[in-house]
């Protein structure tokens, strides 16, 4: 019934124009996600100025996104609360032909990521996960697994026993069911908190794993970024790291692919290029495509993101590839 279903964060994103003295005077780190409780997230939303956007988020909701805009039947399992982000989370992605229908939580808020983005085309993202957090094995909807070609999860959601749990939980019922199960790594950090569970996690249950650069080095404790690719293609049947301007490269086996970087005039915002790379990647995989045209698509949307705010696509990616 689908062709890709995601597990992820459900997050409004807040896209903010600001600079870097702003980051400054508000102990920002550049560059990197943050955790924020509620209260530190409304002052930060007051203080940047006015958003230049506001639409449903999360990395695997991105990914999603883009996916959708590419042509492919899509799924999403998260966790939003019964409030007005809630509904513009649940309307986005149904305007986007998105299934989604987990239950909202009744005793959190929606998660919200404020997303600062400074004239370098750097974001700062703090994030207020709110009832995000609450996701567990219970919302995981078996069916929609089962009836998905591939299963993605989101190493952001990833800190909680409960997400943990799910993780599990539908890794199992994707494989049960005769499908491939993904991940993203999401974040430096996460791999920090998470090194031994996500190395266990991805050796027992996951067959694709994306990782940037900063990413895949933490993971093996490694500075050298060729040794880094070398120990992951050894966990997972395609381990695919993202080089932002280098391009990426995808392991699979003994065979290694080298992809090229897509052009731009521009670099605007960088928000959601990991994410759409996931995307085409997983869009030209459930097409039966080789790796190497895997690769291009991924890169063609991940440009076409980086080329304005925000971490959705602005054009039909289907017509650009």
């Amino acid at each position: 019934m689908y062709d890709l279903c995601a597990i992820g964060n459900a997050l409004v994103d807040i896209i903010i124009s600001t600079d870097d003295d702003f980051l400054k005077k508000n102990s920002i780190v550049k560059g990197a996600m943050s955790l924020v409780d509620e209260k530190t997230a409304n002052t930060i939303f007051e203080l940047a100025g006015p958003a230049v956007e506001l639409s449903s988020g999360g990395s695997a909701a991105n990914s999603l996104s883009g996916a959708a805009s590419l042509g492919i039947s899509c799924a999403f399992l998260g966790k939003v609360g019964k409030d007005s982000f809630g509904d513009i989370f649940t309307h986005d992605l149904h305007a986007q032909n998105i299934h989604f229908t987990t239950p909202g939580a009744a005793t959190a808020s929606t998660g919200r990521c404020i997303i600062l983005v400074t004239p370098d085309a750097q974001r700062s993202m703090n994030t207020y996960l709110g009832a995000a957090v609450d996701f567990g094995p219970d919302d995981v909807d078996e069916k929609t697994v089962q009836d998905s070609a591939i299963t993605y999860l989101e190493g952001y959601l990833f800190d909680k026993p409960l997400a943990q749990q799910a993780f599990n939980k539908a890794a199992k019922l994707a494989h049960d069911a005769g499908h491939k199960v993904s991940m993203t790594l999401s974040d430096a950090f996460c791999v920090k908190r998470h090194r031994d569970a996500f190395l266990d996690l991805i050796r027992r249950d996951v067959d694709i794993v994306f990782a940037n650069e900063a990413e895949a080095k933490e993971m093996f404790q490694t500075s050298d970024i060729k040794a880094a690719i070398s120990a992951l293609r050894e966990h997972a049947e395609i381990a695919i790291v993202t080089r932002s301007e280098k391009g990426a490269v995808i392991a699979s086996g003994n065979d290694t692919y080298e992809i090229k970087a897509h052009v731009v005039p521009k670099v605007i915002d960088t928000t959601g290029a990991g994410d759409l790379f996931a995307a085409g990647f997983l869009f030209g995989l459930s097409q039966g495509k080789p790796l190497s045209e895997c690769g291009r698509i991924g890169a063609i949307a991940a440009a076409e993101v980086i080329s304005h705010y925000g971490p959705r696509p602005q054009r039909e990616l289907k017509s650009l590839i």
